[in-house]
């Protein structure tokens, strides 16, 4: 007799006996399965049973499996697709994840990473779409701020730690692209298992294929165990490619073969070990750059690039600015043993109208460096560096703006005029400039670089 209290999942899968070998280990698992071998035949399925957590081919005899899924999650957003890709074509997983696909897996299917793709499923069905219901306000993580472009962040980290897709992290230097892949992998289930760090630009010459997968017994001088590497130190876990894009060229097709044979075969061994891991990418630098220059392949980029996550820059976000400045100057404080708790007005003001062209990591330095230097309870603007106490950009008062002095000039030029004008009646405060013109401060800030530049 069926348990009622089984979780409900409906498989579609046109090759007869894989779908009998789908169905008897989904029913070892403890799923209640429903199994149909047309689209038609699940589209039917899916209408009458309700199920949240759908197995789908996407090679399908009578439909596209990439249309039926879409039909899908427009009668239920909610439902948890996991799709299934063949003869290792990552094009139309890449598509599916775009589209909306809760995970994919690629033929032939490994039972692990089967069980875990829809053990994760049946969690986000429990929760009702735990990216909302796990606090939307809270910050995952370590992640201070509650500004618009973070609480994007946010969701995206919590949808990614539900699967084991790889996720593609990019942004400036100091804007916490490591710290978004800590926070990805302490929500998945992976949790327990080992997170692991490979800085692809810090790799020895000499040393890379043992630093990356290892060496077998006896291959290293003078040892006589394994030397173990990155990617079997993180079995069972999460490995960060960190600055992907400077990975060298030579181990890039090593790597590729290694993400698609899931196993790894070292140097000195006969017999390959499989591997189980969660891949993680971070880059500073634009990968389509790499990719035209040569430094980055493009079926390695396209097969790392499912899920994506931009962390936005400091200057993109002042409004956070005040909460992690305050939050930032107790725990420095803490740390030194002083005495500041808070930050005087004028100080706040100009660290919220500074550009950090460092980021978050720039924004610690400041502060810890006020800490060290100087005594108090208040943190005052003259205890701050001389570029961060001066305003962003040059705020020379413009001439009065009447249609007469706009006359003749190009709309660029009106366009800065209006905004330089805005900057100087709000005293450089970029976010209330944006605010009054009705544009974010992040239009500002891009408008300022261009300007920068083009008077440089």
């Amino acid at each position: 007799m069926p348990d009622p209290n089984a979780p409900k999942l409906l498989l579609i899968e046109g090759t007869p006996s894989l779908r009998s070998i789908y169905e008897a280990h989904l029913r070892a698992e403890g799923w209640e399965t429903l199994a149909a071998a047309t689209a038609s035949e699940g589209l039917a399925l899916f209408r009458q049973s309700g199920v949240g957590v759908v197995l789908l081919d996407l090679m399908l005899p009578d439909r596209d499996g990439l249309d039926l899924m879409a039909e899908f999650l427009a009668l239920r957003p909610a439902t948890a697709v996991v799709v299934i890709t063949a003869d290792r074509s990552t094009d139309r997983a890449v598509l599916a994840m775009r589209a909306g696909a809760f995970d994919f897996l690629v033929k032939p299917v490994n039972e692990t990473r089967l069980s875990s793709a829809l053990e994760n499923a049946r969690r986000h069905i429990a929760l009702d779409g735990p990216a909302d219901c796990t606090g939307r306000d809270t910050p995952p993580g370590a992640f201070l701020g509650q500004s618009e472009m973070m609480q994007d962040v946010y969701a995206r980290i919590r949808k990614a730690a539900q699967s084991d897709a790889p996720t593609f992290i990019t942004g400036e230097s100091g804007t916490g692209k490591e710290l978004c892949a800590r926070a990805i992998h302490d929500l998945s289930n992976r949790r327990s298992g080992p997170f692991i760090t490979l800085d692809c630009a810090a790799l020895p010459a000499d040393q890379i294929e043992a630093e990356v997968f290892g060496l077998g017994r006896g291959v290293a001088p003078g040892a006589s165990a394994a030397k173990l590497g990155a990617v079997p130190a993180a079995d069972g876990g999460t490995l960060l490619l960190d600055n992907l894009c400077e990975m060298p060229i030579a181990l890039q097709g090593k790597f590729l073969r290694f993400i698609e044979d899931e196993s790894i075969r070292l140097a000195g061994e006969t017999t390959p070990r499989d591997i189980d891991l969660r891949l993680i990418c971070t880059s500073g630098t634009a990968p389509a750059k790499a990719i035209e220059d040569g430094t980055l392949r493009e079926d390695l980029f396209y097969r790392l690039h499912v899920l994506s996550i931009r962390m936005p820059a400091l200057r993109e976000r002042p409004t956070d600015i005040a909460q992690l400045s305050r939050h930032l100057l107790a725990r420095f404080a803490a740390t030194e043993k002083r005495a500041f708790d808070q930050i005087d007005a004028r100080a706040l003001s100009a660290l919220e109208r500074f550009d950090w062209p460092g980021n978050v990591r720039q924004l610690m330095n400041v502060l810890r460096s006020a800490v060290l230097l100087h005594d108090g309870a208040e943190l005052t603007l003259e205890m701050l560096p001389p570029e961060v106490r001066r305003p962003s950009g040059d705020l020379s008062t413009p001439a009065s703006l009447t249609l007469s002095t706009l006359a003749g000039r190009s709309l660029a030029e009106i366009e800065r005029l209006v905004i330089e004008d805005a900057l100087v009646r709000h005293a450089g405060s970029v976010p209330r400039a944006a605010y009054e013109l009705g544009i974010a401060p992040s239009t500002i800030y891009r408008k300022m670089d261009a300007w920068r530049l083009r008077d440089a």
